[in-house]
């Protein structure tokens, strides 16, 4: 038994942050459901899906809130303070980026969403499904392979984005000629590939602290 092992062992079981990062888990993965069923509703009924969104992303802001005063009130915590400040930030930066594609969407009134920003959003739930998956079995680290399987599939679906996104801009140029649409589109195109970034982040804090544990 290694000492982060039996130190583990005798320290209480955490019931303060576990909690909050499941909640915000949970809540970014309806986030990203909510955006893509957006993108694949008619023009008329997305504002809804668009106030839903708003409403989650400040609850996911609500619930880093209370990380970070639960980090300054409690001296023991599950794993390092400083993995818990980035593990609750990079969460909250995915929901914020999806939060922005959103706002773009309705702030610039665009009608016609393209297969790549669908594609995108696709990649996007994915990846928080996985990020959802993988902060469960970070609670009790028993399985630091699946964490590490969880982590990579998530940087695959990154790649993946990448490649989305830089064929969509691609094709933009070379097909768009109102400059309007233009900035449009490569705005929203933007948010949707910065926050399949920002789930990679996630996955490497995940993964940094199954390595440190296991």
């Amino acid at each position: 038994m290694t000492l982060n092992n039996i130190f583990q062992f005798l320290v209480p079981k955490d019931k303060k942050f576990f909690p909050l990062f499941e909640q915000a888990a949970a809540n970014l993965v309806v986030l990203a459901e909510t955006l893509h069923e957006a993108v694949n509703a008619p023009t008329n009924e997305r504002e809804d899906y668009f106030r839903k969104i708003e409403e989650l992303e400040v609850t996911i802001e609500e619930i880093t809130h209370k990380t970070h005063l639960e980090l300054s009130k409690n001296f023991i915590t599950p794993f390092d303070r400083e993995d818990i400040h980035a593990l609750i930030k990079a969460i909250d930066n995915v929901a914020d980026y999806m939060h922005g594609a959103a706002s773009r969407m309705r702030l610039y009134q665009v009608e016609k969403i393209t297969k790549s920003i669908r594609k995108l959003t696709e990649i996007n739930l994915e990846a928080c499904l996985l990020i959802n998956e993988g902060i469960k079995e970070l609670k009790d680290l028993n399985n630091t392979k699946l964490i590490k399987d969880t982590c990579k599939k998530i940087n695959k679906l990154e790649s993946k984005a990448d490649a989305v996104f830089d064929k969509a801009v691609s094709d933009i140029f070379e097909n768009e000629t109102d400059v309007k649409n233009i900035i449009k589109y490569k705005e929203v195109l933007s948010a949707l590939e910065s926050a399949s970034d920002k789930c990679k982040s996630v996955s490497n804090v995940m993964e940094q602290i199954s390595v440190k544990h296991s």
